[in-house]
């Protein structure tokens, strides 16, 4: 069955559709001379080729039989492990990608090529590594023209990043809230006065929050007649240089210690455990060897490290610290993994949202995970946020097939200091209950103790 992407129906030059797992986008008429130039130019196998694009090949129409109506061209394009969303992705990750916009628009511009858009949503992380999937986003370069997508960029792009880099605020929840990106109006209200100072803010945020105000108070035809002066190309690549020179220098300015950034340095293991637990996962990876691997709480990615090299094909990690997550990536980035560490309160994931609670998808809707990490994990949701012990087991099965999942039993000193500020109100978390729950869902291959203090890896298959 032939089903369109929610999130494609923006864009009259072509719409993506899934088709029995298969990965299709139509090309009207509007795109053709377009696409036929980069096409024909050699640009799109250069991007792909250099891994900076999405592959693309043209197929039968019919494959997609009503649904390529008025489309003279249709593409297959291979599909991502994971489709992530900048709200989810850690500052490295956001900068990662905003430097890869802006570098792609950098070399385009000498084979004559525009980007029309500047939509983070256009991104995509194969681990690390950040890649264009809108090959419609690529159109022939007109001379003089304006950069139609500053104000996107900086919404989506800039203004997230200098949130954190300037005030120390982590751009995850508000982006999530505000799927457009973070308004440059409202990040100029935030600002101190001494912050708005340097040359940079008072370009890309004062400036253009005053724009913007001056079109909504005259109306469009003043923000028409600036587009009309136009730009020289290397006025262009003057803007976008500097641009990427300013972002690359931007670091988080909440660089203190974090509530479990440090935790892979100092936790409540001794290395015979964490040796055990190694082991363990590693056991488990080779013997299941799954194509994408979820870790719950991956911290700073140690144990997805562990079992990418036991077999597993890709992890996509989440995390709610953010300074684990920079670890992580940076991580993934130094020892080349296939890891894309990600922002995620389980208590909280990702919802189905946007235009009609489906333009962008929850997590558990973009991608079948076939393995599972949740280390360490459970206790946070069951004593940290009063999840009912039965729900979160049932949660945790439910999001993969097979997995291992880490129990942390109230004597556990990581425990007692999550109730030590409050009322234990959990007389039914215990060992006992946690198996019965499980053995309730899936079949338990094996179970190990790796701690004195009752610290237990239960891998379970419910396939």
């Amino acid at each position: 069955m032939t089903a369109v992407e929610p999130g494609s129906f923006r864009d009259p030059s072509g719409q993506v559709f899934e088709n029995d797992g298969r990965i299709f986008r139509t090309i009207t008429a509007r795109a053709l001379a377009d696409y036929t130039f980069i096409r024909d130019s050699g640009v799109l196998n250069r991007l792909v080729d250099g891994g900076r694009l999405v592959a693309s090949n043209e197929v039968d129409p019919a494959l997609l039989g009503e649904q390529a109506r008025g489309a003279p061209i249709v593409v297959e394009h291979p599909r991502i492990p994971f489709v992530s969303y900048p709200y989810e992705w850690p500052f490295p990750a956001l900068k990662a990608a905003a430097l890869f916009h802006l570098d792609l628009q950098i070399d385009l511009l000498a084979d004559g090529v525009m980007m029309s858009d500047a939509s983070a949503y256009n991104v995509q992380f194969i681990g690390p590594r950040p890649v264009l999937i809108d090959l419609l986003s690529l159109r022939r370069y007109r001379e003089g023209e304006y950069w139609a997508g500053l104000r996107q960029f900086c919404e989506q792009f800039l203004n997230p990043l200098l949130l954190r880099a300037v005030l120390g605020v982590p751009h995850n929840q508000w982006y999530r809230g505000s799927l457009e990106g973070i308004p440059t109006s409202e990040l100029n209200r935030l600002l101190p006065f001494h912050k708005k100072l340097s040359w940079q803010v008072m370009t890309y945020v004062v400036l253009q929050a005053r724009l913007e105000a001056s079109a909504n108070d005259k109306g469009t035809a003043d923000a028409g007649a600036i587009r009309k002066k136009g730009l020289t190309k290397s006025s262009l690549l003057g803007i976008l240089t500097q641009l990427r020179g300013w972002i690359e220098k931007l670091k988080p300015a909440d660089t203190g210690k974090t509530v479990w950034g440090d935790y892979a340095r100092n936790n409540t293991y001794t290395d015979a455990a964490e040796e055990a637990k190694c082991r363990f996962i590693t056991e488990f990876a080779a013997a299941v060897k799954p194509k994408l691997l979820w870790d719950l709480g991956c911290n700073s990615a140690n144990y997805s490290a562990v079992a990418l090299g036991a077999g597993a094909g890709a992890a996509v990690g989440f995390d709610f610290d953010q300074k684990a997550l920079e670890l992580a990536f940076d991580r993934a980035m130094s020892e080349k993994l296939n890891l894309l560490p990600l922002f995620q309160d389980a208590a909280n994931p990702s919802p189905d949202q946007g235009w009609k609670q489906a333009e962008r998808r929850g997590i558990q809707g973009r991608g079948d995970a076939d393995g599972l990490l949740a280390l360490a994990f459970e206790h946070h949701l069951v004593i940290g946020r009063n999840v009912p012990l039965d729900q979160t087991i049932g949660w945790l099965t439910g999001l993969a097939p097979r997995g291992v999942i880490e129990f942390v039993p109230k004597d556990d000193p990581t425990v007692q200091r999550m109730l030590a500020l409050r009322e234990d109100i959990f007389d039914g978390y215990s060992v006992e209950a946690f198996t019965a729950a499980l053995e309730d869902r899936a079949r338990v291959v094996r179970a190990e103790s790796i701690a004195d203090s009752g610290r237990r890896l239960f891998w379970y298959d419910r396939s």
